[in-house]
C-alpha cells in the first residue's frame, strides 16, 4: 500500500480530495512521553480517493494538507475529533471548518452515548473491523501493509457513516442540533488553554483561599514548564505533589524536602527553584486579594426527589426523539434544575436543548405537567 512521502504526491492528493463536497479525516499519534502529540500518520478519502500520508518523511511540509483543512467548500469529517483538531491547530495554527463530528451526530441521532467508531460502522455497514493494530507504535518505519489497512479503514468506513448520518439529520431536521455542536468544536478557544487555567483540571477539596492561590500558581507553572520541555504534565510534578504543595505551602528547600510526592533530592533542582518561586509569590498576595474558593453546587436537601423524577423525564423524552440521553443534560444539569429551576445556567436549558427537553423538564418543576403509567408505558401528560 502505498504512503506519501513526497511534496509533489502530498500536492496532487490534496488537489484531488478539494474536488469533493467533504474529506473523512483520521491520524494517528503517539503522546505518551511528550507534552504535545506526535503526528505520525494522516489518513484521508473522499468518494474515489483516499490518502496516507507520512509527515515524519524527511523534508515534507504539510502545508497542503492545512490549506485543506482551511478548505471552506469542503467538509471535514472526523469520529471524535477533538484529538485531531488539537494536533491541527498546534501544527498547522488553524482550526479546521467547517467540521462534521460523526460521534457527536451519532448521538443526536440515537447512536447511544460516545458511540465508538466500530460499533457505529457495524451498526450502519454490517462490516467488523480488525481492531487487532490499535496498538500500533506510529513512529516505526516501515509500517506493515496490516497497519496501514486498519489506518486507511478509519476513513474509508467513514464515508459511509457520514452518508448516512446526514441523510439521518436532514430526515429528523436536526441539522441545527449538530451545527450548535460544532460551534464549540471548531472555536479556538476550546484548543488554546491558558495555563492560568491548568489548575481547573485539578480535583481537590480546598479550605482556604491561600491554598487556592498556591494550587493556582503551581498548577500554572507546570503547565509553562510541561510545554516549554515538551513532557507530560505528571513527568514535571505529580498532581499528589500538587495537592501536598498547596496544603503545606514549603517556602524553601528544606522545606520542601520535607514532603513526601517529591522525589528525594529534586528540591536542589533548577525546577525546584522555579517551583518555590511560584509558591513565594502566591504567598505575597495581599489578603483581600486572595482569590475566592470556588462554589461547590449542594443540591439542596429534599430536592434528590425531584431531580429523580426529571430523570425519567429525561428519559421519555430521550426515547421519544431519539437521542442520547447524555446529549440532552448530565445528572449535574438535572440536580441543577431541580433546585434552581428557570434560574440554572445549564445547558440543557439552552439552544436546541431546550426546545427538546429543557422547556418539558421546567414545566415539571412547575407542576405543568405530570408523569403517569398508560397501558404499562410511562408517559407525559398536561396537568
Amino acid at each position: 500500500m502505498h504512503v506519501i512521502t513526497t511534496q509533489a504526491e502530498l500536492e496532487t492528493a490534496v488537489a484531488a480530495l478539494e474536488k469533493s463536497e467533504f474529506v473523512t479525516v483520521d491520524t494517528e499519534f503517539i503522546r505518551e512521553t511528550t507534552f504535545w502529540p506526535i503526528l505520525c500518520l494522516i489518513q484521508m478519502a473522499a468518494p474515489g480517493v483516499t490518502a496516507l500520508v507520512d509527515p515524519l518523511a524527511p523534508g515534507l511540509d504539510l502545508a497542503p494538507f492545512f490549506r485543506l483543512m482551511g478548505n471552506e467548500k469542503v467538509t471535514k469529517v472526523f469520529h471524535a475529533a477533538r484529538q485531531d483538531i488539537e494536533i491541527i491547530v498546534h501544527l498547522g495554527n488553524l482550526v479546521p471548518h467547517p467540521v462534521f463530528d460523526t460521534q457527536v451526530a451519532a448521538m443526536v441521532c440515537g447512536f447511544g452515548d460516545s458511540v465508538s467508531y466500530d460499533q457505529i460502522v457495524q451498526k450502519i455497514t454490517g462490516v467488523r473491523l480488525d481492531k487487532s493494530s490499535r496498538f500500533t507504535d506510529w513512529r516505526h518505519r516501515p509500517l506493515s501493509d496490516k497497519q496501514l489497512d486498519y489506518a486507511l479503514a478509519d476513513v474509508t468506513h467513514l464515508i459511509d457513516v457520514y452518508k448516512h448520518l446526514t441523510a439521518e439529520l436532514e430526515r429528523e431536521d436536526r441539522g441545527h442540533w449538530l451545527n450548535e455542536e460544532m460551534e464549540v468544536l471548531t472555536s479556538r478557544d476550546t484548543y488554546d488553554p491558558r495555563p492560568e487555567d491548568a489548575w481547573k483540571r485539578l480535583k481537590m477539596r480546598l479550605r482556604k483561599p491561600q491554598e487556592l492561590a498556591v494550587l493556582q500558581a503551581v498548577a500554572a507553572w507546570r503547565e509553562h514548564e510541561a510545554r516549554e520541555r515538551d513532557v507530560p504534565r505528571g513527568r514535571v510534578l505529580k498532581d499528589d505533589a500538587i495537592y501536598e504543595i498547596a496544603q503545606q505551602q514549603p517556602r524553601d528547600t528544606a522545606a520542601l524536602a520535607r514532603l513526601r510526592t517529591t522525589p528525594k533530592g529534586w528540591e536542589r533542582s533548577s525546577s525546584a527553584a522555579g517551583l518555590l518561586a511560584a509558591v513565594n509569590a502566591a504567598l505575597a498576595i495581599p489578603k483581600d486579594d486572595m482569590p475566592k474558593l470556588p462554589k461547590t453546587f449542594q443540591p439542596p436537601e429534599g430536592t434528590s426527589a425531584a431531580a429523580e423524577l426529571l430523570k425519567v423525564l429525561l428519559r421519555i423524552v430521550a426515547e421519544k426523539q431519539g437521542v442520547a440521553a447524555k446529549v440532552l443534560a448530565s445528572s449535574d444539569e438535572i440536580d441543577r434544575i431541580a433546585a434552581e429551576g428557570e434560574k440554572a445556567d445549564v445547558p440543557a436549558l439552552q439552544g436546541w436543548r431546550r426546545a427538546v427537553f429543557g422547556d418539558a423538564a421546567l414545566k415539571l418543576v412547575r407542576g405543568e405537567i405530570g408523569i403517569k403509567f398508560d397501558k404499562r408505558r410511562i408517559a407525559v401528560f398536561d396537568l
